[in-house]
């Protein structure tokens, strides 16, 4: 006579999902929290230049985008069909516009990140470049110094 005796009809508990509800929620906050949305839909044309020496931005949290470029097929009846400025989601009705836009990115910076602050200059490579000097002399206004033009590398073409 055994003391214990092994019970043959016995099943094996079934797994605890008690916790799954805050592992789902969990793995969505992270998602959330790391996944970076578009920051602007473009509303100009922007084919970028190619360059041979090219650098790329370490940190592009500093960064603000300015397009210059004409606009989109969709956008002509509203913006014409002369070159526009685009400061990211909003087409800039004035150059003077730039002003304002440039000094509230640098706002939205901490203070000790506010002189690292680069313009990322977004061209289209068949644009005057009349346009192009204004965005520079109004960011030259703003005390934006630091301006970086965008381009895919490759050889230089000439027409």
């Amino acid at each position: 006579m055994s003391k214990f005796r092994k019970n043959s009809k016995r099943k094996s508990p079934g797994i605890n999902t008690a916790s799954l509800p805050d592992i789902v929620f969990m793995l969505l906050f992270f998602f959330m929290v790391v996944t970076r949305i578009k920051d602007a839909e473009l509303k100009v044309k922007v084919t970028i230049p190619t360059a041979t020496e090219i650098a790329k931005i370490e940190d592009k949290s500093l960064t603000s985008y300015i397009f210059v470029g004409l606009p989109l097929p969709n956008y002509r009846d509203v913006y014409g069909t002369s070159p526009r400025i685009q400061l990211n989601d909003a087409i800039s009705r004035d150059v003077r516009e730039i002003r304002e836009f440039t000094l509230s990115e640098i706002a939205k910076l901490p203070e000790y990140k506010q002189p690292l602050m680069i313009v990322s200059l977004k061209a289209d490579r068949d644009i005057k470049m009349g346009i192009v000097t204004d965005v520079k002399q109004e960011l030259r206004e703003v005390n934006a110094l630091k301006i970086n033009y965008s381009s895919h590398q490759g050889k230089i073409e000439y027409d």
